[in-house]
């Protein structure tokens, strides 16, 4: 599950600064409406149903609330939305400028002290909201592209203590189309709203109903995974086993990454054995990386290597002791993703999908794993793949059979 990008994970760590296709049965869709234009005239969902779902089924904002919201320039309209909409809800909406235009800056001007440590304002900002929402929406999606991958570790293990209070709160993470986003998912910006519309089921009649029915498939899901002791994964440049006996598997269902669409759990930390390659292009903090290729040896990655990105990799395994080992193991169930973007919030989720991230695990599974890093990526089993629990299918060439 992606709690960097979709951290506020909105990606797989976020700046310091304040298908149609196989997965879960898909009943409820319907055409997707036409696009709204924001102020910059870009094609967007229509951001009014948008932020009733943020506030109502993520956040489930209440009144007299603090919501601390981050705010990239090229979302204003959803922020304006969101304002709005908690104001109508008796919340006080907390508005702080994020721009992702500025994440170059700090790597370049930032002294020792600001890149190993964060404003102390910032960790007591957090601490004092009750719900963070952060929301990725890139003027450039390749910004950090020339920064050097040492700078970007370090700056990611100091602060670790920020995303951490933000993971105590009711956190959101989600996404507003931008051009850079379209261009990256080889879209124009009137496809690419509505593929996003899509993701967010805001193409449905009733979008929070919508959720709630996908909530219960996937409740089916984790039931047949609970008893699980270990996970096989086989696809082209594939042969991976985890075990997960005693470990929670979790219906990630839209409360806390908008859109979601996964179920998830912290694999054994000494239990991956095998290969696996990661053929769907990954974006962390906007540098790209393609063609991963991660070699396990009771939990420890001990090869790696990327076609794209490979200097990247290599200092995100150096981030720290828990950087080389698996902190989560998730199935993408959202019929509405039916390709990759580049976006690890969206692409996480695609159906017919399994990602691992590694570094940090989360609590709720069980997971014991430490780390500043979190890095999720993603395997297709479209073409041929497949996962078993216990030597029986969950996931058949991209289909759920479970």
């Amino acid at each position: 599950m992606n709690r960097e990008e979709r951290e506020p994970r909105a990606d797989a760590e976020a700046a310091p600064t304040t298908i149609r296709g196989a997965g879960c049965p898909d009943p409820d869709a319907h055409p997707i409406s036409t696009p709204h234009r924001d102020a910059h005239g870009v094609a967007a969902p229509d951001p009014d149903a948008h932020a009733a779902l943020l506030s109502d089924w993520c956040l489930e904002v209440k009144e007299r609330e603090q919501v601390l919201i981050g705010m990239p320039v090229l979302a204003l309209p959803l922020v304006r939305a969101l304002y709005r909409a908690l104001l109508a809800r008796g919340a006080w909406p907390l508005v702080r400028l994020a721009p992702s235009e500025l994440a170059p800056d700090f790597f370049r001007f930032a002294r020792d002290d600001q890149l190993d440590g964060f404003a102390p304002l910032e960790l007591i900002e957090v601490r004092g909201a009750d719900c963070v929402l952060g929301i990725d929406a890139p003027a450039n999606t390749r910004s950090l592209q020339g920064v050097d991958p040492a700078l970007i570790a370090r700056a990611t293990r100091a602060s670790l203590p920020v995303r951490q209070a933000r993971l105590e709160r009711r956190w959101c993470g989600t996404l507003w189309p931008t051009s850079a986003l379209a261009q990256q998912a080889a879209m124009d910006d009137r496809e690419y709203a509505a593929f996003v519309a899509g993701a967010l089921f805001l193409d449905r009649p009733d979008p929070t109903a919508a959720w709630r029915a996908l909530s219960k498939r996937q409740a089916r899901i984790v039931k047949r995974l609970a008893d699980a002791r270990e996970i096989h994964i086989e696809a082209q440049g594939t042969d991976l086993r985890l075990r997960v006996q005693g470990r929670t598997w979790i219906n990630s269902d839209g409360r806390r990454n908008m859109p979601s669409g996964e179920v998830f759990t912290g694999p054994l930390e000494d239990s991956a054995n095998g290969t696996i390659t990661f053929g769907i292009p990954s974006s962390p903090r906007g540098v790209d990386v393609a063609e991963t290729e991660l070699t396990f040896r009771d939990g420890e990655v001990i090869a790696a290597r990327a076609q794209r990105g490979d200097a990247y990799l290599q200092q995100a395994l150096r981030t720290d002791d828990g950087a080389r080992f698996v902190g989560e193991l998730g199935i993408g169930t959202n019929a509405g993703i039916d390709r990759a973007t580049g976006s690890i919030l969206l692409d996480e989720k695609m159906a017919g999908t399994v990602h691992l991230a590694l570094g940090r695990s989360y609590s709720e599974t069980g997971g014991r794993n430490s780390s500043a890093l979190h890095w999720d990526l993603i395997c297709d089993l479209r073409a041929g793949g497949r996962l078993t629990a216990d030597g029986e299918p969950i996931v058949d060439n991209g289909a759920l059979v479970a």
